[in-house]
């Protein structure tokens, strides 16, 4: 029958439309349709890691990634916490400087390393803080504006007992060996590492705190009398003035007679082993105990190696 057959092909053909539409063919199961994914997000969360997989048809799902393993040696490891190594109390420090820059940069690296610190912008008012604080030590500037100097500071301060570290732009020997006859336990020539002038600052006060002890208490060398008991040396029993690290530089060397002692040593136990700068420090000191002591003073240059007393 034309019109039975005509109605059975077209739900024939509806039904493969229908079935192409699906996606599926006459006799195959339906396959799932396959999803992307993008893997370029992720998040970082203080020291754990949580990758986001996003998938394009699909809301955002989380995987927390594994946790970090113990670190062995060799391996990478995340960085823990900086360890402070911050000194607290460590006392006062006076920094006479006209500069606000480099006064402000000698204030940040002491207090960091535990210092007080208290500025001045001339040689008056560093007088001033120095007699109301009795600081440690004296960070002072040569060239200073006012009637008192880094030079007539110096000399003050000297006499009152306080070390200084004379900060300056002068790099002629003669102001530097100027500043030592003055009272200067050490120098620093700008411009300068703040970093290493914190290390000096911390070996002038070793050396202030830990004398050389010597046995007996007073050393006599010819007509030289090193006395540490009150930290004084007499020549011909006249008291000869000299700065904090010359009278530390004699005494060790009086505590060893005949022995003769590297610049090395020399520096390792006067200035310090913490101590950074040139070993021919060690030259300009002696040639200032030569020149206050003259002859009487049995100190002996030996070539290439150090010094010997006696």
């Amino acid at each position: 029958m034309p019109a039975a057959q005509a109605q059975a092909q077209a739900q024939a053909q509806a039904q493969t439309q229908t079935q192409a539409h699906s996606g599926t063919r006459a006799g195959l199961p339906r396959m799932p349709r396959r999803r992307r994914i993008d893997t370029s997000t992720h998040l970082v969360v203080g020291t754990s890691v949580t990758h986001t997989y996003r998938h394009l048809d699909s809301s955002p799902r989380r995987f927390p990634a594994a946790r970090p393993q113990p670190c062995h040696a060799g391996a990478m490891s995340e960085p823990g916490p900086e360890r402070s190594t911050r000194v607290e109390d460590a006392g006062t420090v006076v920094v006479v400087e006209d500069d606000p820059h480099i006064a402000d940069l000698l204030d940040l690296y002491l207090r960091r390393d535990g210092f007080r610190v208290l500025l001045a912008a001339d040689g008056d008012r560093g007088a001033q803080l120095v007699a109301q604080h009795d600081p440690r030590l004296v960070v002072l500037d040569v060239g200073l504006p006012g009637a008192t100097d880094g030079f007539d500071l110096c000399r003050r301060l000297h006499r009152d007992g306080v070390p200084v570290i004379m900060l300056t732009a002068r790099d002629d020997e003669v102001d530097r060996v100027l500043g030592l006859e003055l009272g200067a336990d050490d120098y620093v020539t700008k411009p300068f590492s703040p970093r290493e002038l914190v290390a000096r600052v911390h070996a002038v006060l070793r050396r202030s705190a830990h004398a050389t002890p010597l046995a007996p208490p007073t050393a006599r060398i010819g007509d030289i009398e090193v006395d540490t008991a009150r930290h004084e040396v007499r020549r011909a029993s006249i008291p000869v003035a000299l700065t904090s690290r010359e009278f530390d530089l004699l005494a060790h060397l009086a505590a060893h007679p005949g022995l003769v002692l590297s610049r090395r040593q020399l520096l390792d136990e006067v200035w310090g082993a913490g101590w950074v700068g040139d070993e021919r420090t060690v030259d300009v000191h002696v040639r200032q105990l030569r020149k206050k002591l003259g002859d009487d003073l049995p100190l002996t240059t030996i070539r290439n190696v150090g010094y010997r007393l006696g």
